[in-house]
């Protein structure tokens, strides 16, 4: 399946949008495809199932060659999201020899999840990143959750999310939003590294699923800045129980903001929705 959209000059985990939305720019990695796009057996909620793929090149060749290193911005990630935003999975699956990539996923609930592969692939003349998509229908009754509105406190966990001031957000426009996490004994909350970040910060819009990806680094990690065209956005923690989250999404509208980070040898998923103008 050909890329839907891909933002030029993405450094960051990108942009993807659907169609009737507009976004800057359409760019040059639609010839990018998943080929064998499978899991691997039915689809049963709350049991293991194995999504696997390969991303084929423009030359019709699988793509072996991934970036590698410290920070966030290497190999595949792999977001799985329920089309009402009620629920996110999140991966960094290796890729074989072959450049098969397969992945043990456990879906919560029945309903339809959008797929989203975000590669960064290390080929000289290509753009840092580009995102594919599939969906994935799991049986069962299914009814949509409403989204709501926004929530300064979002408490997942036993840890508490606090966003004490939420600023004015625009489209393409950098921002910044500071969350304070505790511990559900009250403490200033520890970040430890998590697919190569202190803390993930996933956007993505209510009914149309554009996406959006920015990351929470400490002081001096490398591969941490996300950009759209001229914008360019990273987050930041220097203290114990502080996110200074970036924003920057491609378009208006209502977005479900997802932060996830590891504390305590959990990792916490805090959701929140925020309007962006």
């Amino acid at each position: 399946m050909p890329v839907l959209l891909v933002i030029p000059a993405i450094a960051g985990c990108g942009s993807g949008s659907s169609a009737g939305v507009q976004a800057p720019a359409v760019g040059a990695a639609k010839t990018f495809q998943l080929a064998g796009f499978q899991p691997a057996a039915t689809i049963h909620p709350g049991k293991p199932t194995t999504v696997s793929f390969v991303i084929r090149q423009p030359n019709g060749q699988p793509l072996t060659q991934y970036k590698r290193g410290t920070g966030p911005h290497t190999g595949i990630h792999l977001i799985i999201v329920r089309s009402d935003l009620s629920a996110i999975i999140h991966k960094h699956p290796p890729v074989s020899a072959d450049g098969r990539i397969s992945q043990s996923v456990t879906f919560p609930g029945p309903g339809r999840y959008r797929v989203i592969v975000d590669a960064y692939p290390n080929l000289a003349g290509t753009q840092p990143n580009f995102q594919l998509f599939r969906w994935i229908t799991v049986p069962g009754a299914y009814k949509p959750q409403k989204l709501g509105g926004f929530h300064s406190t979002v408490t997942t966990g036993g840890y508490k999310f606090q966003i004490a001031h939420l600023p004015k957000l625009k489209a393409l426009e950098p921002g910044f939003i500071n969350i304070k996490v505790t511990t559900p004994s009250g403490a200033k909350a520890v970040f430890q590294p998590w697919y190569g970040a202190l803390a993930h910060a996933i956007f993505l819009r209510a009914g149309s699923l554009d996406y959006f990806h920015t990351h929470v680094c400490g002081a001096g990690a490398p591969n941490c800045t996300s950009a759209i065209g001229g914008s360019r956005i990273s987050g930041t923690s220097t203290t114990p129980g502080n996110l200074r989250v970036g924003v920057l999404v491609p378009v208006p509208g209502t977005w479900r903001l997802f932060v996830q980070t590891q504390s305590g040898g959990k990792v916490l998923t805090a959701p929140f929705t925020l309007k962006v103008s």
